[in-house]
């Protein structure tokens, strides 16, 4: 992945935690946990390069590889 939008990524991430946290403040601890975790798959997700991911196809295919001969008899 290219750092400067790993950074970018990032920076924005911490930005939206920054910018939103001030409004949590008064929010229950379950809010706040919620939130976090949230933006935290979000920025997760954005780090991984799913558009060139392989699909589910190719995870079945390596998980049956090994049992090919004896699917095929």
């Amino acid at each position: 992945m290219n750092l400067v939008l790993f950074s970018f990524v990032t920076l924005a991430g911490l930005l939206i935690l920054r910018l939103e946290w001030t409004k949590m403040k008064a929010k229950k601890t379950r809010d706040k946990s919620a939130f976090f975790t949230l933006l935290l798959i979000v920025w997760l997700l954005s780090i991984l390069d799913l558009s060139n991911a392989p699909g589910p196809l190719t995870f079945f295919e390596a998980i049956f590889r090994p049992f090919r001969g004896w699917l095929e008899k």
